[in-house]
């Protein structure tokens, strides 16, 4: 393997300033250093990788091509820097601390009760959470950037161990006052004269739903909106002019309140299921085992 020309973490971390922060003078003033160091440090970098990374595109900087595949991987690296400095601060201290990823709707409905839960059961320890998509939390934990995640969609990936959690279902709602609302129920082939507000195209329930919906020959639902909250989805469907799939757990409050209507859709069953997704490096890490028996726990009161 070539040593000779790599590059300086330094070098990596100021590109990245430069492009997120909007050019060499807000890099330098968050760096606390010159703007002559920030230039010394991007030719630096021009160097290491023997292409320029950068360009003027008008009175601002922009990244060449070559500079876009050099910032991607400086994210990357910085990440995981962060990530193993945690992770040698907690060898020093204890490995009290979990690094806990999950979707948008698990996180808006499930993980504050289950934080809450956690945290008068388990004082000692402590959870980092964030949410995101699937996919990127897929790479988060098979890259060691995340210790555990909670999600609908399961992750294929040699560094993952994934473990069933809950079965749940998409269900198709309606406000109390829309006109199917009275008969409860749904043919196939009306699915598509209906007006819908949806999960964006990224979410896990919207990847789900219109994988079950193109095995049943419906390219696309009519959709009107596109939202990334699964309460304003509630929320908009609550007032009468949408439908919109969603997974159970997430509308279960708004039906038992009568809030939302669930019409049945004739023939077209959502089954989904939620996982327990964790880097593998993780398997003995206290807290993720802590977290997990609460998980389980949960489970057994869902489903007496």
């Amino acid at each position: 393997m070539e040593y000779k020309k790599l590059p300086d973490l330094k070098g990596l971390a100021t590109l990245r300033a430069v492009v997120e922060l909007g050019g060499v003078e807000q890099a330098a003033r968050s760096l606390h250093i010159g703007q002559p160091a920030v230039t010394k440090r991007l030719r630096a970098l021009d160097d290491s990788y023997g292409l320029p990374l950068m360009q003027r595109k008008g009175r601002k900087l922009g990244l060449t091509e070559a500079g876009e595949k050099v910032y991607a991987f400086s994210r990357l690296t910085l990440d995981h820097q962060k990530s193993l400095t945690e992770d040698l601060r907690r060898l020093r201290q204890g490995r009290d601390r979990l690094r806990l990823e999950v979707t948008f709707a698990i996180g808006e409905r499930l993980l504050p009760d289950l934080l809450l839960a956690f945290a008068d059961s388990h004082p000692e320890f402590h959870i980092d959470s964030r949410m995101g998509y699937s996919r990127r939390i897929q790479t988060r934990v098979a890259t060691g950037l995340a210790d555990l995640a909670l999600l609908e969609l399961a992750p294929d990936h040699s560094d993952i161990l994934v473990q069933k959690w809950l079965d749940d279902e998409l269900v198709l709602v309606c406000a109390p006052q829309h006109p199917l609302a009275r008969r409860n129920w749904i043919e196939i082939d009306e699915l598509t004269q209906q007006e819908y507000v949806l999960r964006e195209a990224e979410s896990s329930t919207r990847i789900t739903l219109d994988r079950e919906l193109q095995d049943i020959g419906i390219a696309q639902l009519p959709t009107a909106l596109e939202v990334g909250s699964t309460d304003t989805i509630v929320e908009i469907v609550g007032r009468g002019r949408y439908l919109s799939f969603l997974p159970r757990f997430a509308v279960v409050d708004a039906l038992r309140k009568g809030q939302l209507r669930q019409l049945t859709v004739r023939g077209l069953p959502l089954k989904i299921t939620l996982w327990i997704a964790r880097n593998r490096s993780s398997i003995d890490n206290p807290v993720a085992e802590a977290f997990i028996a609460l998980l389980r726990h949960y489970h057994s009161q869902e489903n007496p």
